[in-house]
């Protein structure tokens, strides 16, 4: 036991050396303005699949309430933190948008009616798989309370469809028998094994395999076509709408209306197409779409116009990119 928990913490400790390590030579090595931030959240992305690997293979397993309960805690003080930077689902999306411009197939935008309609139909996504455990319960109680204690900890019996909404935390690299098995690595992927569960085995395999081909076709065309109606970035995204935990988040871009000129590059360049940061006149953004992936901050040619807050202090502001220097800065990248 004891030597399980001195390799657990060795590994910690080379994992975050190995992470603050790629941050620091992105900080040194990238100049570019524009872009020194999009590659910071690959080393972070990377970093946090590594990070999620590990939590995982921990023996004994850490029961998967006790990783939601500690995910949504973080979620009430980062927002929706997580979706942004370290998310790998979200990390395959980022890879398939890097491969669509080095081919330079130009992206998709959805009409904002049906962009804003998905966003608010994830609720309902949502709203489902909470539900749907009362039923089950319904159809098929545990024999007794501490069973249930028991299958509620491991979201196995009737709280299976809980397990739904910590799929994207799941890396695509995982330390038990994945759906494909290369040489000594497993892969999986996000909500197939749900799928082939809850349907059966052979159309369950059909609409696995239908849902991989969908959302990878559909996240080249369409930057983070998952995001926008996924249920557990709607849960997390939920937590802060509750006005008793609207102030609470410490992580937050805000707005200075005077030093914006609605030029709409924020809009623009953002991967789920948020219009309330070119919409709303200035002060805290508080959208519940917003990932606080940080893209419009970094792209904003205005000074100081958008500003990247924990706790209140500055962490990353809009620089203009667009003065001469910096745009030499940027020719010789």
């Amino acid at each position: 036991m004891i030597g399980e928990i001195t390799w657990n913490m060795l590994r910690l400790i080379v994992l975050t050396g190995l992470g603050i390590a790629c941050v620091l030579s992105v900080l040194i090595w990238k100049r570019n303005r524009v872009s020194r931030v999009t590659f910071l959240r690959f080393v972070i992305q990377a970093v946090g699949l590594g990070s999620l690997y590990f939590l995982f293979s921990i023996k004994p397993s850490i029961p998967l309430l006790y990783v939601l309960i500690g995910w949504f805690i973080t979620t009430l003080f980062l927002g929706r933190f997580f979706c942004g930077w370290i998310c790998p689902f979200a990390f395959i999306m980022d890879i398939e948008n890097v491969v669509r411009k080095a081919l330079n197939i130009r992206y998709r935008l959805l009409p904002n009616k049906l962009n804003t309609a998905l966003h608010r139909g994830r609720y309902i996504i949502l709203e489902v798989f909470l539900f749907l455990p009362i039923v089950l319960w319904a159809l098929n109680p545990p024999s007794n309370v501490t069973v249930a204690a028991f299958l509620a900890k491991l979201f196995a019996g009737p709280f299976r469809p809980y397990s739904v909404i910590i799929e994207p935390l799941v890396p695509f690299i995982v330390p038990w028998t994945g759906q494909v098995t290369l040489g000594v690595l497993n892969f999986s992927y996000p909500y197939v094994g749900n799928i082939t569960t809850f349907v059966n085995a052979t159309a369950g395999q059909t609409f696995a395999v239908m849902f991989v081909v969908l959302t990878l076709f559909g996240a080249f065309f369409i930057r983070r076509v998952w995001c926008r109606f996924c249920p557990t970035g709607a849960s997390m995204a939920a937590i802060n709408q509750f006005k008793a935990f609207k102030s609470v988040p410490l992580l937050y871009i805000e707005k200075d209306e005077e030093k914006c000129t609605k030029c709409g590059v924020c809009k623009r360049v953002c991967p789920v197409q948020v219009n309330d940061v070119y919409e709303q006149k200035g002060g805290k953004i508080g959208t519940s779409q917003c990932m606080l992936c940080t893209r419009c901050v970094e792209m904003c040619p205005y000074k100081d116009a958008l500003t990247v807050k924990l706790v209140n202090k500055s962490v990353f502001k809009s620089r203009n990119w667009l003065e001469p220097a910096n745009s030499e800065e940027v020719k010789n990248e």
